[in-house]
């Protein structure tokens, strides 16, 4: 579901262009010729070695193919020189050769991989550094404040680039910051495959282009519930951040409070789950339109496999008395735990008691 922190009438799309940091730069915003420069080569030196690729050539040759002058060429070559991407052979002139590409090329991406991965390991102990401080924080440290349209933006994408697990949010109306009708995160974080769970405000679908969203987020595999009401809006990423806006009317200067691990944290997360299992899922119907349910539809041979598992019995135990294959049994429990919304097996006894499903 394209939940966000919206702003009435549409007129603020929500996410500014997605941080560098986080993304890069996009593919159809970069410069020809620069398809290298993540191995450190700059637009010049790549030129230069793409020629020597097809035939070795002098440096006089080079600029004048390449229309540039003789000096910068000379100094793109001493610069592959030095990386191993070329090499001269003697005569007169001095002709310049490039290095295979899969052996010269080679070595400088698997460079560049041990580089993120040293990278990638630095930032875990980060944030394993990060955690184990969390508990002699000051308050101040654990709750932040989020002033502005822009600052507003950049937290809620950086909260779902941040999730490796999940993501859960309430949407709400009225829009007060930013429009529900673009969160390319979303899209960006279920490919990743991130699951997101959205419980919309029954009001939000009658807003124009809401619904037509959300059965675009269904099909796309985002578990989507409805409710009458919503306590708050609320964009949460694993159990580690919460975005939480504090305003709540459309004027004035838009505003947030973003959650770092905390007992607070934690009390938001259970009021989404407790929502949550309230709420009914959407389903898109044979005519492309959602429809409710009340209730996940479950079979007979569902409540047999719910009864015997609360009996005590093993997985292996009842799949043998319902003569079912174990992964034919995992499988079937684990798109009960997707119909009722939970993540546990002792969770979905609770479900399955609460709604008489065993």
């Amino acid at each position: 579901m394209k939940s966000r922190f919206g702003a009435e009438g549409g007129d603020v799309a929500f996410g500014p262009v997605f941080s560098p940091i986080l993304v890069g730069v996009p593919a159809e915003q970069r410069e020809t010729g620069t398809v290298l420069e993540a191995l450190g080569l700059t637009e010049g030196e790549e030129a230069v070695y793409r020629f020597l690729v097809d035939a070795p050539s002098a440096a006089a040759e080079l600029a004048a193919a390449l229309d540039r002058p003789l000096s910068t060429v000379e100094e793109d070559l001493l610069a592959l020189i030095g990386r191993g991407l070329v090499s001269r052979v003697a005569g007169a002139p001095v002709r310049h050769v490039a290095a295979p590409p899969s052996v010269a090329l080679g070595g400088l991406l698997t460079a560049r991989r041990e580089e993120l991965r040293t990278a990638e390991l630095a930032i875990v102990a980060l944030a394993e550094q990060h955690r184990m401080a969390a508990t002699d924080r000051a308050v101040g440290d654990l709750i932040e404040v989020v002033t502005g349209v822009e600052a507003v933006r950049q937290r809620f994408l950086q909260i779902q680039w941040a999730a490796t697990r999940q993501v859960r949010s309430f949407s709400t109306v009225p829009f007060v910051a930013v429009s529900p009708s673009d969160n390319t995160a979303e899209n960006q974080g279920v490919e990743r495959g991130v699951a997101y769970r959205v419980v919309v405000e029954r009001e939000m679908l009658a807003t124009p282009g809401v619904a037509a969203g959300t059965i675009d987020s269904v099909r796309r595999g985002v578990q989507v519930r409805v409710a009458d009401k919503l306590p708050i809006k609320l964009m949460m990423a694993d159990g580690e951040l919460a975005l939480v806006p504090l305003t709540t009317e459309p004027g004035g200067e838009p505003a947030a409070v973003l959650l770092h691990r905390s007992g607070l944290l934690a009390a938001v997360e259970a009021l989404f789950e407790a929502v949550w299992l309230r709420a009914y899922p959407l389903r898109v119907d044979g005519a492309d339109a959602l429809e409710e349910h009340p209730e996940a539809a479950v079979t007979e041979l569902d409540r047999k496999i719910l009864a015997l598992l609360l009996a005590g019995l093993t997985d292996e135990a009842v799949a043998g008395q319902l003569d079912l294959s174990l992964r034919t049994l995992q499988r079937r429990l684990r798109a009960l735990m997707d119909l009722a919304g939970v993540r546990t097996r002792v969770q979905l006894g609770w479900h399955a008691a609460r709604h008489d499903w065993a």
